[in-house]
């Protein structure tokens, strides 16, 4: 399986656009997606959704290696992770794991993540197109949604607009992990 850098690489050559067209596009420094494209660096979720954008592509496309027939079926066992960001390019702080990957006609992308406590010491909020959907599985999670800060257990839920500036992150010094589903709209 290619890495996602490689994934966005090829599909901003096949569009004949140059590393200065896409950072153009995205406003993205171009050392930032020389690194993704490259290293596989990944300091959040955000700039990914802003690439997929900017190459007319799903997030989900630099995730996918098969299509999949309906229904699909991801056993535990198979989980793999698919994407870790990481805070300040440093300590690996959130680790994705795709349960939607190989279905190619998806409008959702569902993930498995494990907030690492590290998570905890970034306030930065992000916005985009879209609704989240999360489910805390384990650990406690702190979401920052505009001014509102709320601590979520496990079994407690939360559903948001996407566009509002928001931080999802582990809270305390143990891991959490959430189940979440993120739809973006074309």
């Amino acid at each position: 399986m290619s890495s996602i850098g490689t994934r966005i690489k090829s599909y901003r050559e096949k569009q004949n656009l140059t590393i200065e067209d896409l950072a153009n596009r995205t406003v993205l420094p171009e050392d930032f997606i020389r690194a993704v494209e490259e290293d596989d660096q990944y300091p959040s979720l955000q700039p990914l959704v802003k690439l997929a954008r900017a190459l007319g592509v799903r997030l989900g496309t630099f995730l996918d290696d098969q299509v999949s027939s309906d229904p699909l079926i991801t056993r535990l066992a198979d989980r793999e992770e698919e994407l870790t960001t990481h805070m300040g390019g440093k300590e690996p702080g959130v680790v994705f794991h795709s349960l939607g990957k190989g279905k190619t006609d998806r409008h959702m992308e569902p993930f498995f993540i494990e907030l690492l406590p590290e998570s905890g010491k970034d306030d930065s909020l992000s916005s985009h197109e879209g609704e989240e959907f999360i489910v805390v599985q384990s650990g406690q999670v702190r979401i920052l949604y505009g001014k509102e800060e709320s601590v979520l257990s496990p079994g407690d839920s939360v559903y948001f607009n996407s566009v509002v500036p928001h931080n999802v992150a582990c809270y305390g010094d143990e891991k959490a992990e959430i189940y979440a589903v993120l739809y973006f709209p074309e």
